[in-house]
């Protein structure tokens, strides 16, 4: 309805509808960010409410965090059989229709239903593959940096969420803190319904970049023939490469290290050293800051430089900055210096690892291997959201789980340099000739 005037408007003025997709992609990733960052400030609340202890609370965002996972390899087909407005529209509803209903849980069952599946399945039905689905469609140039860019979307839903949030817990209560998110899920979700369009082709152009004297792309001869079961026929194919399990792996541990351990449980890590809701949720969003930049950045190395070499010092320096945290007292000198290493790289490890997926299993099954890794991020984040829950339980702590998240970081650092070398060129040499 309101697309094709649009993208005549803007085409008068020498701009794109591509980053129309991308303002709109940014929007739905930074919504949703929110909604999975949220309930890492409301462990305390519902704990002190409910009665619940910290690592049941934990179990039902582990749920989340393994359903948002496990959605990646299937959400490339939900995006190919019912187009990029059906699904955003879908998953944006279903985010804000858990947050909203949140507010009249009584039960346990309630926590698990809400924010352990209806967030899971809303937030992985588009999750990184919708960036990474935009990017391969409606552009030709400029990919890594696109992804890096909606990537950062995450980080900037915790820069603009997290202290708003705690601020409402403070003064109004857990339950109006869900409202913000709430209505600016709903918000996107109609713009998406109005704007979102599936291939530059619905609109009559090119993707950005693309030669005009080029041939446009064929559009998929038969997309129906893809089917649910064709993620899992692509697992098998891949199943005996190497490459494929080290990157799976390493982010694995990617996600135990942030979605899991800091993003769910550092709020009530800083509570356990007397450091209030509200500054803990302000060093968050100053680690959200830092990994827009880091993140942005990210995307356009990994156009220029050895991807391995990239991953190596993302989960070497984030290693290194988790082993420290225990020791910096929680000052504010200490958490700043924290938040810089840290955010720096949270979610800089994207780009790289797409671009090395693309490398290795090439264009056409690059969407779904790559929903496969990141399933692989999301099931260490849900390890690492419940055991760290476990162990602050348990021992009335969290040093424990930073120790073991650390270590883990430095073997993800040393196990990317394991990949071929010739796949890490693959990626960098062609951005080179290009320049």
């Amino acid at each position: 309805m309101f697309a094709q005037p649009l993208s005549a408007w803007l085409a008068r003025r020498g701009l794109h509808y591509s980053w129309v997709i991308v303002a709109l992609t940014f929007l739905t990733a930074l919504t949703s960010s929110a909604a999975l960052g949220l309930p890492g400030a409301l462990l305390q609340p519902l704990s002190k409410e409910f009665g619940w202890d910290v690592d049941q609370i934990s179990s039902a965002l582990a749920v989340r965090f393994a359903l948002f996972g496990l959605m990646g390899p299937f959400a490339a087909i939900l995006m190919e059989r019912f187009g990029l407005r059906n699904v955003v529209v879908t998953a944006l509803g279903l985010v804000a229709a858990g947050l909203v209903l949140a507010t009249r849980m009584s039960e346990f069952w309630h926590l698990v239903a809400l924010w352990g599946v209806m967030l899971g399945i809303g937030s992985g039905m588009t999750a990184l593959v919708l960036s990474a689905v935009v990017a391969n469609r409606w552009f030709e140039t400029r990919r890594g940096l696109i992804i890096g860019l909606l990537t950062a979307s995450s980080a900037t839903g915790q820069l603009v969420f997290l202290p708003l949030g705690a601020w409402l817990i403070e003064h109004y209560g857990w339950r109006m803190a869900l409202l913000p998110v709430f209505f600016a899920c709903s918000l996107v979700a109609l713009g998406a319904f109005f704007l979102m369009r599936n291939r530059p082709s619905d609109l009559g152009l090119l993707p950005f970049g693309m030669d005009p004297a080029a041939a446009p792309a064929a559009a998929p001869a038969a997309p129906m023939k893809i089917t649910f079961g064709t993620p899992f026929a692509v697992l098998r194919s891949v199943a005996a490469n190497r490459t494929f399990w080290i990157l799976f792996g390493t982010f694995f541990i990617c996600g135990l290290s942030t979605n899991g351990l800091i993003q769910t449980h550092f709020i009530s890590l800083c509570g356990d050293s007397g450091l209030g809701p509200v500054p803990a949720a302000s060093v968050l969003a100053m680690m959200g800051a830092f990994d827009l930049i880091g993140t942005i950045a990210s995307g356009w190395l990994s156009d220029r430089y050895d991807n391995r070499k990239l991953l190596f010092w993302y989960y070497g320096l984030r290693g290194l900055s988790l082993l420290w945290l225990p020791y910096s007292e929680f000052t504010l000198y200490g958490l700043s210096l924290f938040a810089m290493f840290y955010g720096l790289d949270w979610i800089a490890t994207v780009p790289p690892t797409v671009k090395l997926v693309g490398a290795t299993f090439g264009k056409e099954r690059a969407g779904m291997v790559f929903g496969w890794v990141f399933a692989g991020h999301q099931l260490g984040a849900a390890a690492a959201a419940y055991g760290a829950g476990r162990v602050r339980t348990l021992w009335f702590t969290y040093n424990p789980a930073l120790f073991a998240a650390g270590a883990a970081c430095v073997v993800a650092a040393l196990l990317v340099l394991a990949i071929r070398r010739q796949q890490a060129a693959a990626v960098a040499v062609p951005a080179k000739a290009a320049a």
